[in-house]
């Protein structure tokens, strides 16, 4: 890996950067581009991708279900969708929880 992904820092990098992270193409980070919807980067006024540090969380996400896992990619696709609506779920829940707590607080208030 040319930057350690623990160490990110910069605000942007470049396509080569991230396909030097995790020692793949150009082109294979292109392609996961157009097959992931849940990966999209910064795109300058000339065409160039810039990847956030978000972004390259994305794309470890992706590696790790593809290459080191095997998943196919509509295999991928489904654990991230799946991810993707447990956490929605999760903060749905939370929000009903907090509407719950101050309601009850509201409650004790007026016993």
């Amino acid at each position: 890996m040319a930057i350690p992904i623990e160490n990110l820092t910069k605000r942007y990098y470049t396509i080569g950067e991230l396909a030097g992270m995790f020692n793949v193409s150009k082109s294979l980070v292109r392609f996961w581009e157009q097959e992931f919807d849940y990966l999209r980067p910064y795109k300058s006024s000339k065409g160039e991708r810039r990847f956030t540090q978000e972004n390259i969380r994305q794309f470890e996400a992706i590696y790790v279900l593809v290459k080191e896992k095997g998943y196919t990619l509509a295999g991928a696709k489904r654990i991230l969708k799946e991810q993707k609506d447990f956490l929605q779920q999760k903060k749905d829940a939370l929000q009903t929880l907090q509407r719950l707590k101050g309601f009850l607080e509201d409650l004790k208030f007026q016993v």
